[in-house]
This record gives structure tokens, sequence and C-alpha cells, in this order.
């Protein structure tokens, strides 16, 4: 099995590929989700990799390899460590030296998160091209890529969780509320009103996004949504969008398969 891991800002999302025919399988065989938390000690997190592995029914032993794309360099070192004890692997981080095989057109190619490199190259394997990817996290990023699957550029904006929490934060009358959308845009109440704003106004973003982007390309693109609010806002959205929930998971398996044959052994 190969363990695949997305160390985002709220979250450590981790994906299992199995093996049949001495070939990685297309389609996760278990997915989990972690909370993000620098001060944990390798110690806990190692704990709770064994304790996910257990309820999916995993040995620790099956695990062959482990691929990390991370945007929390605090905790690279410590879920590093987590791993080996659980595993015995040291991981392959998504980084510098790492083959991708992806075209990064920005003034500074080192400044592109591992995330958004992995969801670039999954997407540049699965949908026409050009494509806009619209990542749903604790940030919305969006990512672009050109009719020859150049990164050329994007845009980032708050998450919705984090506008709501801010505007429940820094007033005194509005609530923390959840994520839901509603059924009308014109909200009857304080909570309908703030879900409206959170879903529809994000949706309304996301479709102005699409069309000026669209309009500085030249030409139409590949509309691809990904991340846990993915579903809700899309709804909502006016264009059509594809729905890939593990984009990021998909690109560091082949980001994986490009240097499995440059790997030292993952326990040296």
């Amino acid at each position: 099995m190969l363990l695949t891991v997305d160390i985002s800002n709220s979250h450590i999302t981790l994906g299992g590929y199995q093996k049949k025919d001495g070939h990685l399988q297309d389609n996760l065989s278990f997915m989990a989700r972690l909370v993000t938390e620098t001060k944990r000690t390798d110690d806990q997190y190692a704990v709770e990799l064994q304790q996910i592995l257990r309820l999916y029914h995993i040995n620790p032993q099956q695990v062959e390899d482990v691929i990390i794309a991370s945007v929390v360099p605090d905790l690279n070192t410590t879920f590093c460590q987590a791993v080996k004890k659980t595993t015995g692997i040291f991981p392959l981080f998504v980084g510098p030296g790492v083959k991708t095989g992806l075209n990064i057109r920005i003034d500074n190619p080192a400044q592109l998160g591992a995330d958004l490199v992995a969801g670039a190259v999954a997407a540049i394997a699965k949908y026409p091209l050009p494509a806009i990817l619209f990542d749903f996290g604790t940030a919305t990023t969006v990512s672009v890529l050109d009719p020859q699957g150049r990164f050329v550029g994007g845009v980032i904006c708050p998450g919705v969780a984090l506008t709501l929490n801010a505007l429940a934060s820094q007033t005194a009358l509005l609530p923390h509320i959840s994520i839901e959308k509603p059924s009308t845009v014109i909200g009857a109440n304080t909570i309908h009103s703030m879900q409206s704003g959170a879903v529809y106004g994000v949706a309304a973003m996301i479709d102005g996004l699409a069309q000026r982007i669209e309009g500085e390309l030249g030409c139409p693109a590949t509309l691809v949504a990904t991340g846990n609010l993915s579903e809700i806002v899309v709804s909502a959205c006016g264009r059509t969008i594809h729905i890939c929930e593990h984009l990021l998971l998909e690109g560091l398996k082949l980001i994986y398969l490009k240097n499995k044959k440059d790997r030292i052994p993952p326990t040296q």
C-alpha cells in the first residue's frame, strides 16, 4: 500500500492506495482526517496513525511507502517521525528535487505550495486543458493551468469557514453558525442571511473569477473543485464544475510514481 498524506492548515488527510498485480489501484482503499495541531508530539501522531490504520483493518507492515504534501513546515519533522515510528518508513516530501512533471510559470516557483502542485498534477491527468482548480480549504485557492498544462498563476481568498469565524468573532451580535446552503438567497433571519452570504456569496465569486480568468486566458476552461466544502459551494454555482474530492491525494500518487525508481530504500 502507498500512504498519501496532505498536511493542510486545518486537517491532515490520509489516503491509502492498495496494490493489485504490482500496480497501484486507481481508487482509494481508505481515507481519513486528523486535526492539524503543531503542538502535538510525534508520539501522539504515531498513536493516532496506528489507530486509524487499525480502524480500517490495515497492518502498518502493509504500508510500503509514504508520500507527503505539507503546507505546515513546523509539523514536517514531527509527522515524519510519527510515520517512521508507525511504519518504519522515512516518507517522501513533495518539494525541491522531487519530480512532478509540472511546468511552473510563476515569478518564484519555489513559493508554490506542495498541495497546489499535487492538485495541478492530478488535474492535468484527469481533465481537458486549460483548467481552473478551486480548492475549498482554510483558504480558497484558485490554480490556473493554461492550454499547454503550465501552471501560470492563481488567486488566494479567505476560506468559507475562516470568513464566517472572523465575522462572528469581530461582531457583537452575529453568532457562530454551521455552513449550510439555504433554500433562498434572500435571508429571512440572521442565520439564514449569514449562510446565504457564505454559500451564495462564495459561489458568485467562483462564477465571477472563472469568467474573468477565462477572459485572460482567451478561451473556455474546465472548472474543477476539491476540498471539504466543494459540494455545498458548487451546488450554488451557475457554472458546470467537476468535483474531485480526492484530487490532491490522486496527485500525490502520480508524483510518487514519477519518483518511485529513484527512491532510496524508505527505511534508510
